[in-house]
């Protein structure tokens, strides 16, 4: 089976960690945050990987640097969704603080591949 450009990026990869955790975590908020910051949490952290995705199909550096920088905004959406999530009791801190290292390092990764397209041509 042929593997697509993008599946190959450890930042995808990472990135759907993090959908695994945020999924998997989001399950234990209360129902009536059911189409509220669930489904908001959920669709950011969906952004990140859909973003590098179709980012990875556009033809320059520009264009794809453009939706790699779409992603960084959805992932620090995620990152305030779990900090308001803690703040509301839904989830604890030590949540947020385990997710923020994943959440850094798919920032981190993000950067340098943000870098790495603006010098294409």
């Amino acid at each position: 089976m042929k593997q697509f450009y993008f599946e190959r990026l450890d930042v995808w990869q990472k990135g759907r960690l993090l959908v695994k955790q945020v999924y998997h975590t989001s399950n234990t908020f209360p129902t009536e945050e059911k189409f509220g910051i669930t489904q908001q949490i959920r669709r950011a952290c969906i952004s990140v990987n859909c973003n590098i995705a179709e980012g990875s199909s556009r033809q320059t550096g520009k264009d794809q640097a453009r939706f790699t920088e779409i992603a960084y905004g959805s992932l620090m959406e995620v990152l305030n969704l779990l900090i308001l999530a803690s703040d509301l009791g839904y989830i604890s801190e030590s949540y947020v603080l385990s997710a923020r290292d994943l959440i850094e390092e798919i920032g981190n990764k993000l950067n340098a591949l943000r870098v790495t397209q603006l010098k294409r041509n």
